[in-house]
């Protein structure tokens, strides 16, 4: 395991970033062009000496400025940077290629994402609102996938987001972050806290480090950049002025932004509340939201227009005051586990009452046994690939607020008996010509957990045709939970 008193032995070697030469070739990579010279690394365009086959991704070596009197923190973070990367995959995070040992020359090869971070739109802020709201879901998007992969990335902030050219987010630099299977050296070295000062969450000011909530509290001090063109709390440089998000709300972002909808207002300052418990408890959960604002479940947030008053300010100082958090023993991934987003795919015109019960009972039973638990009710209305369709019925009412009063009405028990209030419940009907599909598509773009759907009983055409269930079981990436309804048993013959 490396340490941060071997790398500090090793800064007496002056691994200067700029000793280093276009054409020089390091291990088996040769530097090729300096793209950026940084306060803590240097990043160089590198190419692969001897490279066999075709598909050759560009590359980017990172080289950490290393001399004398350098902040131990830097090359700290290095290290983490270094045992973190080849733990992660997946499209949200570079390609890790390779790392250099700091007895000789430190480095990191990765994948090069082309494009710019997302810095450069700070100075056009305010965005237009459906850039913002892109924005924060895609990041959203990028985040669960990493704090599934046990990490919370802890500086969070558009120069370290990225987008591929699908618009997929790529999130980077982990020199500061946390992962629930490797010793977190930042903590075991340094009392100060750690982060960018206008994104730390207020946990992390009182030097907690492991909960995926404070990726959150992140991504809200961004869309609320981005849609007022203000920080909502500064550019703080010291402790004491961190210490104030702890009690002093923002400005409303609808008192800056006039066209602000309220159910925007009300994401961002759920992401900005001080206690985690009050905040997105997933980011999955926030990115839902972020795509179906229609779904968002107004609070007194939604409608304020003026921060808090003096007195409730006061109040907040005061048990602010020298207050520190327990400790806590839990992971990243356990967080997540907690609050996971179930989707009953419902089929409210076809199943039989039977099998809507059931399915009832199989969804009330799995959402109890989550407390933190999102729950999505969908039903697909199924629509000609070729043609036009019949959106209404023969007495001319549309058949899709007929689908959503039926999810309504389908889930009003649960609602009620398990008490999903605060935009735990949310209904969505889809249109699509493969059910299926539709179904497969919607849990993966929202990163649903957990599907519970029903299955019809047996029939010939269900068997020569394959059933919705049978393809939503072989196409998900989440778990599924196929309910069936009882079959009746045919009467026993009567004696002669």
């Amino acid at each position: 395991m490396p340490t941060a008193g071997a790398a500090a032995t090793a800064s007496a070697h002056d691994h200067e970033a700029g000793a280093l030469q276009p054409g020089q070739v390091i291990d088996r990579f040769r530097l090729e062009e300096k793209l950026h010279m940084g306060g803590m690394a240097h990043l160089w365009r590198v190419s692969e000496v001897n490279h066999a086959g075709d598909s050759r991704l560009p590359l980017i070596m990172k080289v950490p400025r290393i001399k004398g009197g350098e902040d131990p923190a830097t090359i700290v973070g290095f290290e983490v940077e270094q045992m973190i990367m080849p733990m992660l995959g997946g499209a949200h995070v570079p390609k890790f290629i390779a790392k250099g040992d700091f007895t000789r020359q430190p480095y990191i090869v990765m994948e090069r994402i082309e494009g710019a971070s997302l810095r450069p739109r700070l100075e056009h802020a305010p965005l237009a609102l459906d850039e913002v709201i892109e924005i924060g879901s895609r990041v959203a998007t990028a985040l669960h996938d990493l704090h599934r992969q046990h990490l919370v990335h802890l500086d969070i902030k558009p120069s370290n987001i990225m987008f591929r050219p699908d618009g997929t987010a790529v999130l980077v630099d982990f020199g500061l972050s946390r992962h629930d299977h490797l010793p977190d050296l930042l903590e075991e070295e340094f009392s100060l806290p750690m982060g960018t000062g206008p994104y730390m969450s207020p946990e992390q000011v009182q030097f907690v480090r492991h909960d995926p909530r404070s990726d959150l509290f992140a991504l809200g001090v961004m869309l609320y950049h981005f849609t007022t063109g203000e920080r909502p709390f500064g550019s703080p440089d010291s402790v004491r002025g961190l210490r104030r998000r702890l009690w002093l709300d923002p400005v409303p972002p609808r008192a800056l932004r006039a066209d602000c909808p309220p159910w925007l207002q009300e994401v961002i300052l759920k992401c900005l509340e001080v206690r985690p418990e009050r905040r997105y408890q997933s980011a999955a959960q926030l990115a839902l939201d972020l795509q179906n604002p229609t779904q968002v479940a107004l609070t007194r947030r939604a409608e304020r227009l003026q921060r808090s008053s003096t007195l409730r300010r006061f109040k907040r100082w005061f048990f602010a005051l020298g207050a520190q958090p327990a400790p806590a023993h839990t992971k990243a991934s356990e967080q997540l586990d907690r609050s996971p987003i179930i989707l009953a795919a419902i089929d409210v015109d076809n199943a039989a009452p039977e099998l809507l019960d059931k399915l009832r009972e199989s969804v009330r039973r799995i959402v109890m046994a989550e407390p933190g638990a999102r729950l999505a009710c969908a039903s697909v209305m199924k629509i000609a690939r070729i043609g036009m369709d019949d959106l209404v019925d023969e007495d001319g009412r549309s058949r899709h607020v007929q689908q959503l009063v039926g999810l309504k009405h389908w889930a009003r028990p649960i609602s009620k008996g398990l008490n999903l209030d605060e935009g735990r419940l949310t209904f969505h009907v889809l249109e699509a010509p493969d059910v299926a599909a539709a179904i497969v598509e919607f849990a993966r773009r929202n990163q649903v957990d957990h599907i519970v759907m029903g299955a019809r009983g047996a029939s010939g055409l269900r068997r020569y045709l394959g059933s919705v269930s049978s393809q939503v079981v072989a196409e998900s990436d989440c778990s599924v939970t196929v309910v069936r309804a009882a079959v009746p048993q045919p009467p026993a013959d009567e004696p002669g």
